[in-house]
Parts: structure tokens; sequence; C-alpha cells
């Protein structure tokens, strides 16, 4: 379906040589590699097909998923291999990534969460990027409990979606704060 309607060309295009402001990878994007089943490591993929759905015709949104996810990870006190991943996406004109902290501390907050510290970080997706990070008393540390940022423009444009539109994405394990909240 994507095929056929002009979205693998613009994300072909961008991820190559680069556009919308972004220099791209500058490595060759090909598509029997895009189309491998693969388990999803992150639910990013739902927000970009809910997010293409809407461009032509943009009003502002927010959207809120939880999906399973999978990762190649060594088991321990915080890894698990399967666990549950919490997105959300706002997308807006004229919000910045002060509003996505605020959307992030009240999350935290109202789960019995308030001790809540940020860090910047990569993500392919987004720019500026955060991880979130929860203080764990039985551990005694913070522990990362998600990622966060706001979409890169070359990914926005790509999918449609007109220039001036800002969206905040965040993917936040549903496992970890359970078992701070409880104490596990």
């Amino acid at each position: 379906y994507y095929q056929n309607c002009g979205i693998v060309d613009r994300v072909e295009e961008v991820h190559s040589k680069g556009a919308y402001g972004s220099l791209g990878y500058n490595c060759e994007w090909l598509l029997k590699e895009a189309l491998k089943n693969v388990l999803r490591t992150h639910t990013t993929a739902n927000s970009a097909r809910f997010l293409y759905n809407i461009g032509p015709k943009f009003q502002p949104v927010k959207v809120f998923s939880i999906d399973k996810v999978y990762r190649n990870e060594t088991l321990d006190a915080t890894h698990l291999a399967e666990f549950n991943q919490v997105e959300g996406i706002v997308a807006d004109y004229g919000i910045s990534l002060g509003h996505l902290i605020g959307v992030i501390n009240d999350f935290f907050c109202r789960m019995g969460l308030p001790r809540v510290r940020f860090k910047p970080a990569y993500n392919p997706y987004t720019e500026p990027s955060m991880e979130i990070f929860c203080y764990h008393t039985g551990l005694g540390k913070w522990i990362e409990v998600g990622n966060s940022g706001m979409f890169r423009p070359e990914m926005l444009r790509s999918l449609g979606l007109p220039p001036g539109v800002t969206v905040l994405g965040w993917g936040l394990s549903l496992e970890r704060p359970a078992m701070i909240k409880f104490g596990f």
C-alpha cells in the first residue's frame, strides 16, 4: 500500500540525501531491508502511520497507545526481553520541549512517581531528545523509564504534515514505573 502513494520515495530521499533541513544518513536505503518482518523494538512506527494518515487534513491531535515491544536484552532487575510500551504523541502548532516535559512530569506524578529527571539523548526520529528517569527507592538509584523528544521536521514533512506543526512524542515502559511504584 505505502509503496504506491509516494511515502516510500520521500522516506528514501530524506534517509539517503537529506531534506527539510536534514543532511540525511548519506547511505543507501534499501526497500528490501525496510520490508523485512522483525519484532518491533518500539512503537514509533504506529505513530508514524497515524501521522501519515492525518497529514493531508491535519487537525491538532493527542494519541496514546499501549503495545508490546521486544528487545534483545540480558534479563536483570530493570531489563526485560518483552514489555509493554506506553506511547503518546501530541501534534499541534506552537508547542515546545517545555510542554513535553510538563506532560511527562504530570503523567508520572499522577502515577505516584514525583521524582522524575531528564537527560539529553539521541533518538533517530526526535531532536531534541531526552531519556526519562524515575527514582527507585528500593534499588537506591535512578532508573530509565522511557525516552522522549520532538519529532524531527524531516520526518514530519516526509509524512505530509504541514510546515509549522510540531509533534511531541514519548515511549515509556509500563513495567518499570509499576516496579518502582510497588517496590519490586
